[in-house]
């Protein structure tokens, strides 16, 4: 790189004083003009639209100037996505990933030390946020002077969207992950949260959910080169912060990334994922190094062992296409730990000046390192038996797109036809009392399952599991699964019963009904037993009969439509 080029196209932050971040606009204009003076070295394209009506701008480099995405996947070549300011309030890594392409562009030798690999980027994922500035929206946070706001124009946290996708930034990056299927992600954030010593903390794709191979490959060979790599550029790192306890010397946890969190997107893709966290009581200058070696590092390390990748990621779909028992729910291991050597700083409780409590708080001139237990293991809850495929009405045609979006092959039934099926029913489920990035979740999922008979009807909608993508189809199918379509309200009208009575009417009904229906008026004795409290409740008592009775069933009342034909 000559010492001209890199003076002429400085970026906003290494033009400034250090505590500055770019806004959009000069982001768009600082990667136009790159790509306008280095055309063989960057190219630039919309990968869709915000909710706020902004196009969306990704990048990709390559040493030799190969741009064709279906090109570059006929050659096998190594694909690594830096994804920036999905939460604009967190922005070192937009300023990052400039400088780092900038570098690509003007210094033949680091770009040449890419190799085969592909470098993708989104330069602003949260544009709609990123224009959203302010100071004061990070309570917690030093710097910079200016920044954006996590949420996006319809107020929500893409970083909780990835699966529901009810943003237009999710589904056009659902679309772009599936295209571009990148081996490995950087997905830039800043932590809030205790106080230590580091400046960069690491969250990734839980090994164990990545399966053998992949997870194993990533826990003994990868993290360990990146945590070495990061203490000699100066930046020692340790896994993200989660206290079990109080303080971080109690242990800390490995956050169980599910699918609406970006590392367990990756996960469904059998992807690598990274989230570093850099520390918010550290200055946004130290922020944005460290970043930037965290992105540097990654990266060299993709590069290096892309070919192992990319092979252990075909032998997990080639398992996902034939496994017989899918795992659906996870939890962190607490019985067995790792360990790692922590620096910390003593966590202390003193009066607090607001109320009659102790608050915490970190003594910094009383620096600790020692040994801490860190969960970082994740055990199967839950598993499903694989069927062949599963069917589901055309009525949920926006499920039918998220699939497709994932590179989910949907195909669609050819002609009317009776169904032999395993059929869930929802027993019980609990929703949030509040609203969850716009919907009401559903936890605590209870299932009866039996099969049954299905009229399936030409143009309903089967998706087969022997395919690679088969991972993505499951987890967001099987109801019981972390972030399953279900849970975030896809099917909510099946948990409604249609029709109503008036109760003078049905009692008479009612009384026919437990004479002519031996399994209702069983079934009404031992509600009575259990109930007796709601006799005298009459629409208790005649909406138990009128819910359980055969007369006016409805069969789509708390029927999960999607079913398993094995």
């Amino acid at each position: 790189m000559t010492m001209d080029n890199f003076v002429s196209i400085r970026t906003p932050f290494e033009a400034g004083n250090g505590n500055q971040t770019a806004t959009a606009a000069q982001c768009r204009a600082f990667y136009t003009d790159l790509a306008t003076r280095y055309p063989g070295v960057l190219h630039l394209f919309a990968f869709g639209e915000s909710d706020g009506g902004l196009p969306l701008m990704a990048g990709v480099v390559t040493a030799d100037g190969e741009f064709d995405c279906d090109q570059l996947r006929l050659q096998g070549r190594t694909v690594f996505l830096s994804n920036n300011g999905i939460h604009p309030g967190e922005p070192e890594g937009i300023d990052a990933c400039m400088a780092l392409v900038r570098d690509f562009c003007v210094d033949p030798q680091r770009r040449a030390a890419l190799g085969q690999t592909v470098f993708l980027f989104v330069a602003v994922y949260n544009v709609d946020g990123h224009n959203n500035r302010g100071n004061t929206s990070r309570v917690n946070q030093i710097g910079p002077e200016a920044f954006g706001f996590r949420a996006n124009s319809r107020n929500l946290d893409l970083n909780r969207d990835f699966v529901k996708c009810d943003s237009r930034e999710a589904q056009a990056f659902n679309r772009l992950f599936a295209l571009w299927d990148p081996d490995v992600m950087v997905d830039t954030h800043t932590s809030n949260g205790a106080d230590y010593a580091y400046t960069m903390t690491l969250i990734h794709t839980q090994t164990d959910k990545l399966g053998a191979g992949l997870g194993g490959f990533m826990r003994e060979t990868l993290l360990p080169q990146i945590y070495r790599q990061m203490d000699t550029r100066g930046w020692p790192t340790c896994p993200y912060v989660e206290p079990v306890g109080e303080s971080p010397d109690g242990g800390i946890a490995h956050m169980l990334d599910v699918p609406r969190f970006s590392t367990g997107y990756a996960a469904l893709h059998h992807s690598i994922g990274f989230m570093p966290e850099t520390h918010m009581l550290k200055p946004f200058a130290d922020r944005y190094a460290a970043t930037r070696a965290l992105v540097d590092t990654v990266l060299d390390c993709t590069t290096r062992h892309g070919a192992q990748i990319r092979a252990l990621r075909q032998q997990a779909r080639d398992d996902a296409a034939t496994r017989r028992q899918w795992p659906v729910l996870w939890r962190i291991d607490r019985d067995h730990p790792s360990r790692f050597r922590f620096r910390g700083y003593r966590a202390l409780q003193v009066p607090s000046g607001l109320g009659n409590y102790q608050r915490l708080i970190y003594d910094r001139d009383q620096p600790w390192e020692q040994e801490i237990d860190v969960f970082d293991r994740g055990i199967v809850e839950r598993t499903v038996p694989r069927p062949r495929y599963y069917w589901f009405p055309q009525a949920y045609r926006e499920v039918a797109d998220r699939l497709r979006w994932n590179g989910v092959r949907v195909d669609r039934l050819e002609q009317d036809q009776q169904l032999q099926a395993r059929v869930y029913r929802i027993a019980a489920w609990s929703s949030r009392t509040t609203p969850f990035e716009g919907r009401m979740f559903h936890d605590a999922v209870e299932l009866t399952e039996k099969v049954e008979s299905i009229m399936g009807r030409a143009g309903d909608f089967q998706v087969a599991l022997d395919q690679a993508a088969a991972r993505y189809a499951v987890e967001t199918l099987e109801p019981m699964a972390h972030d399953s379509f279900f849970r975030w309200g896809f099917f909510n009208a099946v948990l409604e019963k249609k029709e109503r009575f008036s109760n003078y009417v049905f009692e008479d009904t009612a009384m026919e009904m437990l004479a002519r229906e031996p399994e209702l008026h069983t079934a009404f004795e031992q509600w009575k037993t259990r109930y007796p409290d709601r006799l005298s409740d009459q629409d208790a008592v005649l909406g138990f009969l009128f819910a359980q009775g055969r007369r006016h069933h409805e069969p789509e009342w708390l029927r999960y439509p999607v079913v398993a034909i094995d």
